[in-house]
């Protein structure tokens, strides 16, 4: 399970970021996960009081918004969602496309009080 070292890594930077800025509290982390991303949500909700136990995270609130897996058909054009189309244009059934989001895993916001 690599999301406990991703978390580890999350918890870092956002402690570099406190200590920066000179914020001592955070209320709230919210994370982006694309659901092309090797990374599963669950896991790091699971994973996460663990990884915050002792830091300057240990009482904040984590807010997980997942990120569409959206690519563009090669063939057609059209902007379709993979997952919910199982890999295949909706439009022209071509399995040709690029990915255009979904694999980010990123920190999009700092609550700090």
């Amino acid at each position: 399970m690599h999301e406990l070292g991703i978390l580890m890594g999350v918890v870092e930077t956002v402690e570099k970021f406190a200590k920066k800025n000179g914020v001592t509290k955070i209320q709230t982390l919210v994370l982006q996960i694309g659901e092309l991303s090797s990374t599963i949500p669950k896991y790091i909700e699971d994973c996460y009081p663990a990884a915050v136990a002792g830091t300057l995270l240990q009482e904040t609130e984590l807010k997980i918004e997942i990120l569409p897996g959206n690519a563009i058909c090669q063939s057609c054009g059209k902007v379709f969602n993979l997952i919910a189309n199982h890999d295949a244009c909706p439009g022209c059934g071509s399995g040709d496309w690029e990915i255009l989001c979904g694999k980010e895993f990123m920190i999009k916001e700092i609550v700090a009080c």
